[in-house]
């Protein structure tokens, strides 16, 4: 057994001289993308943020402002669509937070639910990571999958905010029209 643990270990064999370059490459493809999916987020977030500031400065001064308008209806119309553009900003925007991951791909050493689900035990993990570590070709197919899968993560979240930006234009444009229509009808 002492003969085993003293055998030195062997350099992986390279296929390619620029191996380390190109290790680079993938994992500096994966960190952007990774930053791409954190500054989806941090818009969603700031989105959030507005709807609480504009819910609260809305909710207190509503009721005194409805009270004062002679025809409440086209009001309470022009509150209602911007109540659907609001709830479905928000929506949207709730989303992009919400993980959608597909399990249809090949298990992979770099995604974060295969390492603890499908490659058995923490020892036969690491010997898994480890042959792959040193296979050049499995390497870079599994870094590949991984840009891959975290690119179309990124495109759902980058999606979802774009939507939920748009209903916060036609949201704040209806408001506006609210706004206009009150001072022209109470003055």
């Amino acid at each position: 057994m002492e003969e085993q643990e003293k055998q030195p270990i062997q350099a992986p064999i390279l296929k390619n001289k620029h191996t380390d370059d190109l290790v680079d490459h993938y994992w500096g493809s994966i960190n952007y993308v990774a930053g791409l999916i954190k500054a989806s987020e941090l818009k969603a977030g700031l989105i959030l943020s507005f709807y609480g500031i504009l819910l609260n400065f809305i909710y207190q001064s509503a009721t005194m402002a409805i009270k004062n308008v002679p025809n409440g209806m086209v009001l309470y119309i022009l509150l209602g669509l911007w109540l659907c553009c609001t709830v479905a900003s928000i929506y949207f925007s709730i989303r992009c937070f919400i993980p959608r991951i597909e399990a249809k791909y090949d298990k992979n050493v770099f995604f974060f639910r295969d390492v603890i689900s499908k490659f058995g035990t923490i020892k036969e993990f690491s010997k898994t990571f480890y042959g792959i570590s040193r296979d050049e070709d499995q390497l870079f197919d599994h870094l590949g999958q991984q840009v891959f899968i975290i690119s179309k993560i990124a495109a759902i979240k980058f999606k979802n905010v774009q939507r939920s930006l748009k209903f916060l234009a036609l949201g704040l444009l209806v408001l506006l029209v609210t706004i206009v229509y009150y001072v022209i009808t109470t003055v």
